[in-house]
Formats: structure tokens, C-alpha cells, sequence
């Protein structure tokens, strides 16, 4: 039995297809962990959702930034005409895909290990981090989740606090998990940044560059600038997305050896 961890797929279902064919992926006793933005850039993002969907019981998504916006824009009816998330919203089953993005959390953990799309703060154990994300998770099932999605974006909240409440506690919680890149050492959090190392403000740190109190393993994806690499990283954190959708590559991460295996992207790269 093998888990792999794949990287950011953003609408390239048959660079999808392809690696799942190169890893001789068997569903009977094999197991995919996703890290999220199944959907957006790429040219096939219903078909991302729907290959993801049919793996039934042997795959565990996690919810990105793209994925989030994707329901953010379907479910408030505020598409934009030609845009893939107005192809995923009015796909012949595109009801289904979105009940199944809707449903999917925002962390995975397996003992010292747990996925999320961005990452987590240093200030957050593993068995907090899979308690903040499953209220959201919350959030996203229960009557009021059209609300939660209508209010669920904004910058505003930039740093973690025990005692943040409501909305703005559950926004918080999303920025970090499927946003974040650079923080500084009290935790605050930056949008700006959004290329590579470089463009980090000053006194802000990529995230995996502060130690932890704990021997966890990280996967993230949402950073195809770092193309897999974690350069300075005080904590053991892999990086996926290795920018299919930009020309680069997709990439699965074998957890029980280590082992990346890697099938072309797009061949042309998409206007960022």
C-alpha cells in the first residue's frame, strides 16, 4: 500500500490521469491525499473534481484558496460567464462536484503528519490545527453555510488570536490554512507576497522557516513559486505545487519512501 500526495492540479485533469497512470495508482489499496486548488487556471477543472470524485473512498482532499472561491462564486450565483468556476457550477453535474468540494476539509492528519493547502502557524499543535479546521469544516455543512461562504474572504483578519469569535474567527482560520505564505515572528500574516523568496515584505519569514515544539511533517501546496523546494525551513515541510498549470510539472509525494514522481504540466504556460 502507497499514499501519494499531489500537488496543486488547478484544471489539469490529464496531467492528473497521466501521473495516476505513472504511479500505477490501484484505489484497492492505494491511497491519494490531495492538497487542494483542484480547480481554476488550468483547462479542465470539472474534470479535476470529477476524476478526484470517482476515486471514492481511497482519495483525501483538502480544500485551497481556488477551490473555496470556486464555491464562494457558485453558490452566491455571481459567476463570471466563461470563467472555470462558472464551467465547474454548470457542468452537466455540476451540482455533484460542488456538494463533493463542499464536503471535503481543510486538513488531513495521519499521526505526526497533516496536510493542509497553505500550511499552519507555528503557534498551532497538530491536534489544534485539525480542531480549528474542523470548524470550519462545520461551517461549510450545516443550514447557514451560504452565509459562511458570503462572508467568508477578506485580509482583514491577519493574525491569530485564541479569543477572535464568529466570523472572524473562522475567516482566520481559512486565511491561514489556504492563504498564507510569508508571516513575521508574532504570527501576523502578509498577502502581498505572492511570488518567490524575494518578494517576502520586510520582517516577514516564509512560514516553514520558524521552528515548532514538535517533530511534524507538512504538506502543503498553493506556492508553485518555490517550485517543491523549502529553502531555510526549520520544520519538516514539503512542498507540492510545482506549478502544473504554468508549464511546470504535477508532482506526488510517495509518504512511505520519500520518493517524488513528476509528469509534464501544461506545455504552454498560462497567463498568471
Amino acid at each position: 500500500m502507497s499514499t501519494y500526495v499531489i500537488g496543486d492540479l488547478h484544471g489539469c485533469r490529464d496531467a492528473f490521469v497521466a501521473l495516476l497512470e505513472t504511479l500505477s495508482f490501484d484505489p484497492a489499496k492505494d491511497q491519494i491525499w490531495l492538497v487542494g486548488d483542484l480547480v481554476n487556471r488550468g483547462p479542465d477543472s470539472p474534470g479535476c473534481v470529477r476524476e478526484a470524485r470517482a476515486l471514492g473512498d481511497s482519495v483525501r482532499c483538502v480544500l485551497g484558496n481556488h477551490d473555496l472561491h470556486c464555491l464562494v462564486a457558485a453558490r452566491s450565483g455571481h459567476l463570471k460567464p466563461g470563467s472555470d468556476f462558472a464551467a465547474v457550477a454548470h457542468a452537466a453535474d455540476g451540482d455533484a462536484l460542488l456538494d463533493w468540494l463542499q464536503s471535503q476539509p481543510l486538513a488531513v492528519r495521519r499521526g505526526n503528519t497533516l496536510m493542509t493547502h497553505a500550511g499552519i502557524i507555528p503557534a498551532w499543535s497538530l491536534s489544534r490545527a485539525e480542531a480549528l479546521a474542523a470548524e470550519v469544516e462545520t461551517a461549510l455543512a450545516g443550514d447557514r453555510s451560504g452565509d459562511f461562504l458570503a462572508r467568508l474572504f477578506g485580509d482583514e483578519l491577519r493574525r491569530w488570536r485564541d479569543e477572535l469569535e464568529g466570523m472572524d474567527r473562522l475567516r482566520c482560520i481559512v486565511n491561514v490554512m489556504t492563504r498564507m505564505r510569508f508571516i513575521d515572528g508574532r504570527g501576523h500574516l502578509d498577502f502581498t507576497g505572492k511570488r518567490g523568496l524575494d518578494s517576502a515584505p520586510a520582517g516577514f519569514r516564509p512560514w516553514f522557516c520558524y521552528p515548532r515544539d514538535d517533530d511534524a511533517t507538512l504538506l502543503f501546496g498553493h506556492w508553485a513559486a518555490l517550485e517543491g523546494r523549502t529553502p531555510g525551513a526549520q520544520v519538516d515541510a514539503r512542498a507540492l505545487d510545482t506549478g502544473c498549470a504554468w508549464g511546470g510539472t504535477l508532482t506526488a509525494l510517495e509518504l512511505e519512501s520519500g520518493r517524488r514522481i513528476q509528469v509534464p504540466g501544461l506545455v504552454e504556460e498560462t497567463t498568471r
